[in-house]
């Protein structure tokens, strides 16, 4: 069986940064995943549960209410191995153009002080397990140690 791209991607040389992890393409529409890579696999701790559904949950609630984005807007959610999120939005688009947008999500996160959105037994399957205090302390991670003065290299795929 034919590995899938993702599964190509040497993790040895993998850094947080934001990547385009592929381009699909439906009829005229294009696709673009982009894996948002929050820690360097197999190296630093994978992010734990809590903070991964807190960012979860507040990143689709921001991005799809976004005024700009939303409508572009296919998924937003973690990565199985806890080292990152996917987003799907529409358009063949690179990694440079939405650094802000992704600036703008973690500073939504970082100043977020309410309760979090789709955090109750009804609009949840596990609305007990969110950490916003720890998924704050990832998203400035993530915003200070890779978007704010982000570098080529952590937009592009090394061998």
């Amino acid at each position: 069986m034919k590995k899938i791209p993702s599964f190509t991607v040497n993790h040895d040389n993998l850094y947080p940064g934001v990547y385009v992890s592929r381009l699909d393409h439906i009829g005229e529409e294009t696709i673009t995943s982009f894996d948002l890579r929050f820690t360097k696999p197999n190296f630093e701790p994978a992010l734990e549960n809590a903070p991964i559904h807190a960012i979860e949950h507040l990143g689709a609630t921001f991005l799809r209410n976004h005024e700009t984005w939303a409508k572009r807007v296919i998924y937003f959610g973690p990565m199985g191995c806890r080292t990152g999120f996917y987003l799907l939005l529409a358009g063949e688009l690179k990694p440079i153009e939405i650094v802000p947008l992704l600036k703008e999500l973690c500073q939504f996160i970082i100043d977020y002080q309410d309760d979090i959105p789709g955090a109750t037994r009804r609009d949840c399957g596990n609305f007990q397990d969110m950490n916003l205090y720890t998924a704050k302390y990832h998203a400035k991670k993530y915003l200070e140690e890779v978007l704010i003065d982000i570098k080529e290299d952590r937009m592009v795929y090394s061998d």
